[in-house]
């Protein structure tokens, strides 16, 4: 809860039921509110209609990508001070997971997610990060 008394909530946007499964339960937990997207357009959708503290995002999805719901989210105006966590098994680059990251924000329009963690996903860590960008 935050120091307004208001729940923060997040937007877990994933195409693979086990993982939002397991992040809507690991957030519930840690007190958070959480809704969920199946894709980018959805995620889209979702953050106009329900102006989420915080989005958790996939990379690899069917219909509008992670990346593409990355570069319009930080290039809008009223969505780019929404912090977004990278959650993906997308760690390409020989390897580098953060290699991802830089190419996400290749161009100066486009900043670094708040937050970046492979699959399989460091619980406390994430948390953690979570708490830090909420706080």
């Amino acid at each position: 809860m935050s120091q307004s008394g208001r729940t923060k909530k997040i937007l877990i946007v994933d195409d693979e039921p086990d993982v939002v499964s397991y992040l809507k339960m690991l957030l519930d937990d840690g007190g958070y509110e959480t809704v969920t997207a199946a894709d980018g357009s959805e995620g889209l959708e979702k953050v106009r209609q329900e102006k989420p503290d915080l989005v958790t995002l996939d990379i690899t999805m069917p219909e509008a990508s992670g990346t593409r719901f990355y570069k319009e989210m930080k290039t809008n105006a009223e969505l780019s001070s929404i912090p977004i966590v990278i959650v993906t098994a997308v760690t390409g680059y020989g390897g580098d997971p953060y290699g991802y990251m830089k190419f996400l924000s290749h161009s100066r329009l486009v900043p670094e997610p708040e937050g970046f963690f492979p699959k399989p996903i460091d619980r406390e860590a994430l948390l953690e990060k979570v708490g830090e960008l909420l706080s």
